[in-house]
């Protein structure tokens, strides 16, 4: 479960463009319920240096985010990306083209309101509940750390005359070339403080960069004369960011789904994905080769500690302690393990395993085939000592292996696969976690008249693979293929194949969608996507 999404819990859009009138600014408009937020700036619209501005507020529910890490349904810190996802709304508007979208961290409390109206900015608040382009609440006005009133939102990398900069908080942006994408911006290091305690979850403000905002020349009042200083709707003047460096082109509209919107999908969330990828080389097990650099002759074996049917950390190797493997000769009838450790690679007997996961243990190795290579392996897991060479002082579990040897090719390889799904079901609640289960052979497999007729195709686990979900009514891909750093959409496999979890609450229930599959092409250096689809609904349990 490699994906989580944490929705929006508030937003609001805030301006303080000026009215149909063009004389009265709308910075007492809320926005908190309209189901579209977005972000421009109209520079001489009013008059030829006029400044109209619209800024976003959003924020995420991180508490939920916390109490998944606890519960280790996310990783811990440094194993996880946190992704800020909004999505672009069409319009009949003008976009704006190479916009650059700045995200800062909001420094305090605000109401997102129940405001609609993104039109004519009707909507005020009038003193209810709900923020707006001069007040985070309707109690408070926003003001920065040395309780100065600022227009536009409160952000911890403000800069103001005397005010100190904060350059622990991280400041994100992305371009936009055609104004139309969605906006996805790596916000770890912000979502890790808010985690952490280091600032307080306020969430995110989106705007244009500075030199995209509206130019406006001159200086701030005197900072000592605007602290605590109310803001007066008839002074027109309060609501101009000063921005001398800014620019005397416009930028509009830049248009995104609010939370309110009724597609499923386009609702902005933060995305956190992570790397859960176990290469399991118990079937896939290779003798060291010349033929081979170092790292490819290492194979990685896995120890899953299944307790009453759950998995569970063995007591006495917890999350931190040492677990030993040792490799040993045997017999191809499975008869057990037999006569001394083998050397492995590095001349040792026996190598360090490590931690994983909740009762999953790894280690990796390499072992030299003899002149006889032998046909069966057997991985002792145990503890650090040794009664004697052949008895360690714990045994927790004994595994078997058959080896290969790697042999050059004469020709290119032109694998072709047959897929199938082979615990697919036609539906699943919305509420779920399901494992698929892949089976995997070359599709031009053919055995001969000297294969037992019981004997099964041989299965051929991928390296690298990925999936990617779809609706099939519009062909909407609901989850991408994510095959970079994160790999948030690949594939594991063990001596049984490749394998992979999905969370189902991350699709809409009451629709089908279908799978693909993606294979790395080694000696394309590329994806190949199979052809093959899967399909499957995700119901709408009412109970």
């Amino acid at each position: 479960m490699p994906i989580k999404k944490y929705s929006a819990n508030a937003d609001n859009t805030i301006v303080n463009a000026f009215q149909q009138d063009l004389q009265t600014r709308a910075t007492g408009a809320n926005a908190g319920a309209a189901d579209i937020v977005e972000v421009y700036s109209v520079f001489g619209r009013q008059t030829s240096g006029s400044q109209e501005l619209s800024r976003v507020l959003m924020q995420f529910p991180v508490t939920s985010i916390s109490t998944d890490r606890s519960n280790g349904v996310i990783p811990a810190s440094g194993s996880v990306s946190f992704y800020l996802r909004v999505h672009n709304a069409e319009t009949s508007r003008t976009v704006p083209r190479n916009m650059k979208m700045m995200v800062h961290a909001v420094s305090q409390s605000w109401q997102e309101g129940v405001g609609l109206d993104l039109e004519g900015y009707k909507d005020l608040t009038n003193g209810n509940e709900g923020s707006n382009w001069m007040s985070a609440s309707n109690s408070t006005f926003w003001k920065d750390a040395h309780g100065i009133v600022l227009a536009g939102g409160s952000y911890h990398t403000q800069s103001v005359p005397n005010a100190d900069v904060n350059t622990e908080v991280h400041i994100f942006d992305q371009t936009l070339s055609t104004g139309l994408e969605d906006l996805e911006i790596d916000i770890t290091p912000l979502v890790e403080q808010w985690i952490d305690g280091t600032y307080t979850n306020y969430g995110v403000g989106l705007s244009l960069t500075a030199s995209q905002e509206a130019f406006i020349s001159g200086t701030l009042n005197d900072v000592a004369s605007r602290v605590d200083r109310l803001p007066d709707p008839a002074d027109s003047s309060q609501a101009v960011i000063y921005n001398p460096s800014g620019s005397t082109l416009s930028f509009y509209t830049k248009r995104m789904f609010a939370r309110g919107t009724e597609f499923f999908f386009k609702k902005p969330a933060i995305e956190a994905r992570w790397n859960n990828v176990k290469r399991d080389d118990r079937a896939n097990f290779y003798y060291s080769s010349s033929l081979a650099s170092g790292p490819d002759n290492l194979n990685t074996l896995y120890l899953y500690n299944y307790v009453r049917g759950r998995l569970a950390n063995i007591p006495e190797i917890g999350t931190t302690g040492s677990i030993m493997v040792s490799l040993y000769s045997g017999s191809a009838d499975n008869s057990g393990p037999s006569g001394s450790r083998l050397v492995l690679f590095d001349g040792q007997t026996s190598i360090t395993g490590g931690y994983v996961a909740t009762g999953i243990y790894s280690c990796s190795l390499a072992i030299t085939a003899a002149a006889t290579p032998i046909q069966t392996l057997y991985d002792v897991w145990h503890s650090g000592s040794m009664k004697t060479e052949h008895s360690p002082t714990k045994e927790f579990s004994t595994g078997s292996i058959r080896p290969q040897l790697l042999t050059a090719a004469e020709t290119v390889d032109k694998t072709k696969h047959f897929i199938n799904i082979t615990n697919l079901e036609n539906e699943y609640s919305k509420n779920e976690t399901a494992r698929f289960n892949l089976y995997i052979r070359n599709k031009n497999w053919s055995p001969t008249i000297y294969v037992k007729a019981k004997e099964n195709p041989p299965h051929s686990p991928i390296i690298s693979a990925s999936y990617r979900v779809f609706r099939t009514f519009d062909a909407l891909e609901v989850i991408p293929h994510n095959t970079g750093s994160d790999f948030a959409t690949g594939l594991s496999y063990d001596v049984s194949g490749n394998y992979f979890n999905l969370d189902m609450k991350l699709l809409q229930p009451g629709f089908e969608y279908g799978f693909k599959f993606a294979f790395y092409d080694q000696e394309f250096n590329s994806w190949q996507e199979q052809d093959k689809i899967f399909k499957f609904r995700v119901l709408n349990d009412e109970y």
